[in-house]
């Protein structure tokens, strides 16, 4: 039996690694459960895994949970106090990292900490701290088990035990591949919010429109796998069949090919070193016809750009590339810019950085800070 704490459950990988533990409550129980501010729906949760702990990131979600619960016995906190003690809570195994943000960083350093093995939605964790994030779990001898599709592919590909030449990292290109600058100006959130294959969060799936989502997944993957910038390529790869490949010394290419449906790559870091069945649509060879693969345009979408700057130049300028998208994509989708603007902003930020190598933590979050503001305090289209 392997005890979890779910680090964001009532998110999109929150739900669907519930989905697998219903399915499979022979091997796997809930220890602790975390939300922003769904009550509703994590008081459903509660009642049906019965963890330990629940924690609220919101104080007064919190109070209104208590009240729902208290005839449960299950301990009910709040705030990033509250997300740490549910991180590292004694009982679990594992921490599912699936807070959307670097606001998972410190509940999944807290976890290392405590001796926890990761699996990792989050990839502002190693975004934006992924040197100190990779010590601790080294020092703490925890596994860092990637639950992104590429980089569980990646993983999966790296079983055969070999170093990796290269590392090719598909993307799917989002609702806007083949697009202009010029035909993206007057984009809305309704048409960002429209990804071509993979339903997710509104963050991640604007970030998939953008291209700054791939951008994390190579910073992400840099630090995963222990390769720096010029040996990993981004492929756009429209059918999202092949989820991503690994070239090796010799010349052959791995590839790990699935269906769209996350729950495999849950289920690979929550089975390490096995593997389990889960229910869904296989995928059948004889129906997937074409594969495709394409350069990216780095004119258009600037944001994939920015992470291989921010990536090659390292110390805080992946922190302040982080933030601020996060503040720009947030800005985005309450009307107060453009879809263009994300990127633009992103740029600025980081034009106006100074960089610090090598970053404590402290200086991280200082970095966060610093990028948010910038672009909170800039007037843009």
């Amino acid at each position: 039996m392997k005890k979890l704490s779910i680090l964001g459950s009532t998110g999109s990988i929150g739900t669907q690694t519930l989905d697998i533990v219903r399915r499979d409550k022979e091997h796997f129980s809930v220890s602790a459960l975390t939300a922003g501010k769904n009550v509703k729906l994590i008081e459903e949760q509660a009642r049906e895994f019965s963890p330990e702990i629940v924690c609220m990131a919101d104080e007064g979600a919190a109070k209104d949970l208590k009240l729902r619960l208290a005839d449960t016995g299950i301990s009910v906190t709040a705030g990033e106090e509250g997300l740490i003690e549910a991180a590292s809570v004694k009982s679990a195994d594992m921490a599912v990292g699936a807070i959307v943000g670097i606001a998972g960083l410190a509940p999944v350093i807290a976890a290392i900490a405590a001796g926890k093995d990761i699996a990792l939605a989050n990839k502002e964790t190693l975004v934006t701290a992924g040197d100190i994030v990779m010590r601790a779990a080294r020092d703490m001898g925890v596994k860092i088990l990637p639950v992104d599709s590429e980089h569980s592919a990646i993983f999966q590909c790296l079983l055969c035990g070999s170093a990796p030449e290269k590392i090719l990292l598909t993307a799917s290109g989002g609702p806007f591949f083949g697009k202009t600058r010029e035909e993206l100006t007057d984009i809305t959130p309704k048409q960002a919010l429209r990804h071509p294959t993979w339903t997710m969060g509104a963050k991640v799936t604007i970030d998939s429109a953008t291209l700054a989502n791939k951008g994390l997944e190579v910073i992400e993957a840099s630090h995963l796998f222990g390769v720096g910038a010029d040996k990993i390529e981004v492929l756009v790869h429209r059918q999202s069949i092949v989820h991503s490949m690994v070239e090796f010394a010799d010349g052959a290419i791995l590839a790990q090919l699935g269906s769209a449906d996350m729950r495999t790559p849950i289920s690979v870091a929550l089975n390490y070193p096995e593997r389990s069945k889960i229910s869904g649509k296989k995928l059948d060879m004889f129906s997937v016809g074409s594969l495709t693969f394409e350069k990216p345009d780095l004119k258009t979408f600037k944001s994939l750009r920015l992470a291989f700057d921010a990536l090659g130049a390292g110390g805080t300028l992946a922190a302040v590339m982080n933030g601020a998208n996060e503040e720009a994509v947030n800005m985005f989708l309450s009307g107060k810019c453009g879809f263009l603007d994300i990127a633009d902003m992103t740029e600025e930020a980081m034009k106006n950085h100074k960089n610090i190598k090598p970053p404590a933590l402290a200086d991280i979050y200082g970095a966060d800070r610093e990028a948010r503001e910038f672009v909170r305090r800039h007037k843009w289209a």
